[in-house]
Order: structure tokens, then C-alpha cells, then sequence
């Protein structure tokens, strides 16, 4: 009978479809919740099923007609990461990397479909200029892609040798040994996982209510013809059972529409395939089970506090005032939990149950006790002042319960996003590194893996006539060993041999007056390197520039004597702040083109005022040498598990937030809709519709003001208890300034779309009667 009265007439299906669509934004955000282990899980199989064997990992690989050379040749174009690699096959049946049906012959490239879409735009002109000596011939299939933005390209090239970095592999699917998460990290995952779903988890619950008052009214009416109060409860119970399972097969639908939007979109740089977005089986009973019996329970809890009498609902009187204790037990043990679980660190794992549970008890805590706090601080509120005001005191005073249970969610999502950003800042340190990098010096450095003075020359003749470069600091660099007789125990003295103009030179050490021919013996002010390259770089005495094969059959020696006037000089620090000693030489001191095993390094310092000076200097570079490297100089550098993490919470967080804001509509329109008669009654006695749209304003601020009152307490509380958890300190008291406004903003722009609902209610059909 309450399933048949759910979808029984206009009134009843308008109730049931408002329950359905919020507990489906709920069951949708729960079911993506769900599939995050199995999409990372599928994301990391596409991962390891293109990697090649670690080229560091000692396995020799002997060349066949199926092995392959590989280098990854990554680039970075604005603020995006394009990676790739160069693949030249050394045989007929060359082993193939997923996605791809051939190996890319000399000049071709085979592209990721976001990449070709970049290369076909206005947008990506410079990159696509980059890769100017390739002609893209196909696209990389799904399987060779770990999400469907990704820009990512196969080139071949014949010019690949080991030489200029090409590996050998005998087969792809390499899976590297997985880096353990920080304990850090995990503390914090298990608090984001906790912050973002509470909310999901309390609306829920509150969508299940909609629609209580009528609903109550139609109960009494049953009463009158016999049926007893167990009876009207069940029938209750079968009404809500009806909105949650409409709700599930609603937010199955929903799931499985925006779960499409995750290849089509890249939104803060997350994107997936729609066949990796798979829940868990396990988790998706879980949430299939809970939400029906979540429905069932709810209501039942909340009719304890109403008497449904055949002539009418006592709730209509003043209601009854609520209990303190309970509430205040929820956030309190939840904090003595997590107090009680010890500090993070060493090497014992942290307490993630305990957390779990901490977190959530002292959130759900919260929501619970907001209702106690609203009707605490309305029933304070006395008559007088603007009418508008009148209005919303007097509704909140009736029914502050729907009115808090209604902001419960922004509530519980502000006081878990403040005690999120304590965590952050207290954790910034140990993941944001400040570099001694000084990228006003060079922002970029491009390095070559031969010591050729003809390419020295060629990278900085092109480097400084590249639109958008200020300055060009250009070396080569090798190693020198002291020739002669060692005994067999003895460490052969090695030390650096850099070569550069006396210009260069100035930028690397403080040299004073200098001229091409000069050679200089240069410190580092550590008492151990210097006399370990005095032992080498003797004044006047030979050096032997091949040391790499010393102690091969056949080593030809490449000797040169270090000049005798060779003046000692201090090294200062390069642009990326390291201090490099040794020998210090002109090119007109000795010839570049005897370096047998050398590097070549360009530190490139950019125009500011060019923003596309980086691309420019990458496009350059490209037409010097494909196998260049360039590396970008930063201040600071991200830990790659933090910024994932980081990433990863975002996403949820805009993804929650957007829940929240589309629940607090819907939660809205349900009370307005439950006031229509009032609304339209009050319109009829002459209430402007001005005054009546403050009044919902007012509804609508006083709780906010309240819940996030209580927001910013309790995830400062929160925070602190976290931040002490893993042996920091609080970094700042008033991050939550920013998320405070930002739920402001959010309640007065849904306030805003509840408006024209509200024009309409006010008409005078709004007093038609069924």
C-alpha cells in the first residue's frame, strides 16, 4: 500500500521522483566512489603492458630479428606533458608496444588521438612544428593509453643507436617494483575518502525524508479508518523503500551517463576510459544493499518523534525540544578515537580503521548536532523587524529540522575540506621540495650526450638567436684522470674538465680577467674535493682526457698537459645551484674535438615578457637535435604520489561539491513544494513577492550561517587532531576563509535558481485543492 500511494496521482509521483533523483545523485557519486580501485587497477595493467625492461636494470639483451631500440623522448608543451618514444627495429618481426599494429618506419609517427586533435589545432601550431620531422601515419589504439586524453606518440628513426641513448628490449610489459605509499599520504587518502563521501552518505539519508509533512498528513487519514500505528510505520517505510529503489535504478543510469563524460572530458587532468569506470562488485552489493535499508531506517527513526493521531499529526504543535547529550557524543569520541590511535611514523603502519572511524564519527557528529544548534539559536529569535524576517523566523521556528537537515551536507563537506587543507599545509614541506635552482639565471638546460665542439657551437649560435632567449650558458664537459702507474689498491685521481668561453666561464666560477687560451684549477671551498683535484690537475703536469676505458685492453690515451700558469679560482653556483670543481678551460686551450666521452649542456635564460619562449627554445632544440634533452628548472618540485593524490582529491572534491549544490536544490524545491498552499495564501492576502523571496533567502542564511559556524570549529578541531596524528605542526589558522566563502557562494546561487519555482508556487492556482 505505500509503494502504491508513492506512485499514486500527480502528488505522488512528483514526491517520488524528487526522493529518486536525490538519493540517485547520491547512489551515482557512491558507485564512482566504488570503481576508483578498479579503474586505477586497469590504468596501471595499460601502464606496465607498454613499459619496456629498466634500462638500468643490469639485463643485457642481445640483439635478434624481434628486439627493438627504444628511448622515451617526453616533452613538455605549456602546461601540458606530451611523452612518447623513439622505436627503430633492428629485425623483420620487431616485438610491438599495445596500440600498436606496426613499428613507425624512419620519419613516421603513430600519435594518441588527444595528441593528433592537439596537432590539428590552432593551439598546438608550435608543437606540431616540433615534431616537424615526422609525418603522423596512424593513430595509438585504446590499449596503449592509460586514459583517453592522453597525449602520447611511437616515432621511428633510424638515426636511434645505443650511442644516443636507444635500449635494446626483447619484449614490452616491464612491470617496475611498486613505490610504497608514504604513511603520510595514506593518513591523508583515508581522511579524503572519509570528507568526501560523508556528505554523500547524510544527503541520502535526508532525500529519503522529502515530502515527511504530507506524507504524515495522508498517515493520520489512514488512522481514521482503522489502521493502527505499527500499520501507518510499515506503509511509511514502503513509500520511502519506493523512492530508494527508483533512486538506484536513477543513479544506475546516472552513473552509467556520466561515467561516458570521463573519455570526453579532462577535467583538472583526470580523464578514463568508460570501460574502466567498473565498481567493485563487492562495494556496488554494498551501496545497493545499504541505500534501500538506509530509506527504511530513516524513516522509521524519524516517525519515533511524531504521534499520528486519526485527527491530525502532534507534530503540528510545538515540537518536542531535542537531546544535547548524544550529539555531543558522536564528534567527541570520534576525536578521543583518533587521539587514542598514537602518532604516525617510523616504520609501523598508520592506524587506518581508527582513522576511518575517527574522522567519521566526528563528521556525522557534526550534522547531528547542527538540527540542536538551529532550533537553539531560532528559538531565541523574538517578533519584530522587516516582514521578510518575520517570515523566516517564524518557519524555521515551526520546522528547524528540514531547514538544518538541508545544509547538513555543505555543513559536514566545510569542516572536512578545512581539516583536508590542514593537512595539506602541514605536510606541504615534506612533499614540496625548494630546489637551490635559479630559474632567473636559466629557466631551461639542454644537454646532449656527446662532447662534439661543433654541436656546442651550433646549440649556442642557434640557442641565442632563438626568439624569447635572454642568455645562453654553454659548456661541454668531461672527465680527466691523472695518467701514470697507481698501485692495484689505489684510486686512480679523476676530476672535471669543463671548456667554454671566458663569458660561460664567469657564470660558473669567479675567474676574474680571462681570455680565450686561459685554463683555470677551480675549488669548491670542501677541504676533501680539493685536494682530491689537486691531485689531478696538476699545473704543468699531463691529464689524460679518456679516463671511461682506463682499464680496457687496447685504452687509447688522449693526453693533454695542463698549463703551468693555470690560476686556482673559487667556483660559484650555477644556475641550477650545483658547484662544479675541476679544470677550467677556453676553447683555445684545448681542442673540444678530442673529448672522446663528453656532454654537451646549455643553460638557457628566457625573455619573461615571451610567453611562448619556452616552446620556441623546445622547437629549437628539436631542429639542432632530436635526442636533445631539456629539462625545465623549477623552485620547487612536487612529489609525484602527493600531486597525484592532490589531483585525484580535487576531482572528488568538485565532483562532491557538485552534488551538494544540486541536492540543496532539489532539497529546496521539496519545501517549497510542501508550502505551495501557504506560499500561494499568503500571495492572496496581499505578502509582496519580494518579501516572500527574502523570507526563503533568510531560511536559507541562518542555518548556513550557523552550519558553517559550526563547519569552521569542528574541522578546525579536526584538523588539529589530524595534523597532531602525524607529528606536524599547523601551518596556518585561517585557511578557511576561502572554503567558508566558497559555501556561501554556493548556498546563494542555488537560493538564486530556486527562484523562478518559487514565482510560480506563488500564483493563485496554488490554493487548488484535490
Amino acid at each position: 500500500m505505500g509503494m502504491r500511494f508513492a506512485v499514486g496521482g500527480r502528488e505522488g509521483w512528483t514526491r517520488t521522483i524528487l526522493t529518486a533523483v536525490g538519493v540517485g545523485l547520491g547512489v551515482a557519486l557512491l558507485l564512482g566512489a566504488a570503481s576508483v580501485p578498479e579503474l586505477m587497477e586497469r590504468r596501471e595493467d595499460r601502464s606496465v603492458a607498454r613499459s619496456a625492461e629498466d634500462q638500468f636494470s643490469g639485463k643485457q639483451v642481445a640483439k635478434s630479428d624481434s628486439t627493438v631500440l627504444q628511448r622515451d623522448l617526453p616533452t613538455d608543451f605549456r602546461d601540458k606533458t606530451v611523452s612518447g618514444r623513439v622505436l627503430r627495429a633492428e629485425g623483420s618481426r620487431p616485438v610491438l608496444p599495445p596500440g600498436l599494429q606496426k613499428i613507425p618506419a624512419d620519419g613516421e609517427m603513430v600519435v594518441s588521438p588527444a595528441l593528433r586533435d592537439l596537432l590539428d589545432s590552432s593551439d598546438g601550431a608550435l608543437l606540431k612544428e616540433r615534431f616537424g620531422q615526422y609525418r603522423v601515419t596512424g593513430t595509438i589504439g585504446d590499449a596503449g593509453l592509460i586514459h583517453p586524453k592522453e597525449l602520447y606518440y611511437y616515432a621511428g628513426s633510424h638515426a636511434l643507436t645505443p650511442a644516443k641513448g636507444g635500449h635494446r628490449v626483447a619484449n614490452f610489459g616491464y612491470a617496475q617494483p611498486a613505490e610504497p605509499l608514504d604513511p603520510l599520504l595514506v593518513v591523508l587518502v583515508v581522511l579524503a575518502c572519509v570528507v568526501l563521501l560523508t556528505p554523500v552518505i547524510i544527503f541520502i539519508g535526508t532525500a529519503v525524508r522529502f515530502g515527511g509533512e504530507r506524507r504524515d498528513r495522508r498517515l493520520a487519514a489512514l488512522r481514521l479508518v482503522g489502521a493502527d500505528a505499527h500499520t501507518v510505520r510499515r506503509i511509511a517505510a514502503g513509500e520511502s523503500l519506493s523512492g530508494a529503489l527508483l533512486g538506484l535504478a536513477v543513479g544506475a543510469v546516472a552513473f552509467l551517463g556520466l561515467r561516458e563524460l570521463f573519455g570526453m572530458f579532462d577535467l583538472t587532468q583526470v580523464s578514463a576510459f568508460p570501460s574502466d569506470v567498473v565498481p567493485l562488485p563487492g562495494l556496488a552489493l554494498l551501496v545497493l544493499a545499504a541505500v534501500p535499508v538506509t530509506a527504511v531506517v530513516v524513516t522509521l527513526i524519524s516517525l519515533r518523534a511524531v504521534s499520528i493521531e486519526p485527527l491530525g499529526v502532534v507534530r503540528s504543535s510545538k515540537p518536542r525540544r531535542r537531546r544535547l547529550w548524544w550529539r555531543l557524543v558522536m564528534p567527541l569520541l570520534g576525536l578521543g578515537i583518533l587521539l587514542a590511535a598514537g602518532r604516525v611514523g617510523g616504520d609501523m603502519g598508520p592506524p587506518v580503521y581508527a582513522i576511518g572511524l575517527g574522522s567519521t564519527l566526528t563528521l556525522v557528529g557534526l550534522a547531528a548536532l547542527l538540527p540542536w544548534l538551529v532550533e537553539a539559536s531560532v528559538a531565541r529569535l523574538r517578533g519584530g523587524g522587516p516582514v521578510p524576517w518575520q517570515l523566516a523566523t517564524r518557519r524555521l521556528q515551526l520546522s528547524s529540522g528540514t531547514a538544518a537537515r538541508a545544509v547538513g551536507g555543505i555543513t559536514v563537506a566545510v569542516a572536512g575540506a578545512v581539516a583536508l587543507q590542514m593537512m595539506f599545509g602541514a605536510m606541504h614541506d615534506d612533499f614540496n621540495r625548494t630546489t637551490d635552482n635559479d630559474p632567473g639565471r636559466a629557466k631551461l638546460v639542454v644537454t646532449a650526450d656527446v662532447g662534439d665542439g661543433k654541436l656546442a657551437e651550433r646549440m649556442n649560435s642557434k640557442f641565442r638567436t632563438t626568439k624569447g632567449v635572454k642568455n645562453v650558458i654553454g659548456t661541454v664537459t668531461t672527465y680527466a684522470v691523472r695518467p701514470g702507474k697507481m698501485s692495484a689498491d689505489a684510486l686512480r685521481p679523476l676530476t672535471e674538465l669543463t671548456v667554454a668561453t671566458c663569458a660561460n666561464l664567469r657564470e660558473l666560477a669567479r675567474i676574474g680577467t680571462c681570455e680565450d687560451g686561459d685554463t683555470f684549477v677551480v675549488h669548491t671551498g670542501n677541504k676533501r674535493l680539493n685536494k682530491w683535484v689537486d691531485a689531478t690537475a696538476r699545473p704543468g703536469k699531463q691529464l689524460d682526457l679518456n679516463p671511461v676505458s682506463w682499464d680496457e685492453p687496447g685504452h687509447r690515451h688522449v693526453l693533454w698537459t695542463l698549463p703551468a700558469d693555470s690560476r686556482t679560482v673559487r667556483a660559484r653556483p650555477d644556475p641550477g645551484g650545483e658547484l662544479h670543481d675541476g679544470v677550467y678551460a677556453t676553447p683555445g686551450a684545448v681542442d673540444r674535438t678530442k673529448l672522446v666521452d663528453a656532454s654537451t649542456t646549455a643553460m638557457i635564460q628566457v625573455d619573461p615578457d615571451e610567453p611562448d619562449a619556452e616552446e620556441y627554445i623546445r622547437n629549437t632544440a628539436a631542429r639542432v637535435d632530436p635526442f636533445l634533452d631539456v629539462m625545465t628548472l623549477r623552485a620547487v618540485e612536487r612529489d609525484k604520489q602527493y600531486a597525484t593524490i592532490h589531483t585525484g582529491i580535487q576531482a572528488g572534491a568538485m565532483a562532491t561539491m557538485m552534488l551538494i549544490a544540486a541536492s540543496m536544490l532539489v532539497s529546496m524545491l521539496e519545501q517549497l513544494r510542501e508550502r505551495k498552499r501557504l506560499l500561494a495564501a499568503l500571495t492572496a492576502f496581499g505578502t509582496r513577492r519580494g518579501s516572500m523571496a527574502w523570507s526563503v533567502l533568510w531560511q536559507t542564511a541562518i542555518p548556513v550561517a550557523i552550519g558553517l559556524a559550526l563547519a569552521v570549529a569542528g574541522g578546525l578541531g579536526l584538523g588539529y587532531v589530524m595534523v597532531r596524528m602525524i607529528q606536524k605542526s599547523v601551518t596556518d589558522w585561517w585557511m578557511f576563509v576561502p572554503l567558508t566563502v566558497a559555501g556561501a557562494v554556493l548556498v546563494a546561487v542555488v537560493t538564486l535558481l530556486s527562484l523562478p519555482p518559487l514565482w510560480r508556487m506563488m500564483r493563485p492556482e496554488g490554493l487548488r485543492t484535490e
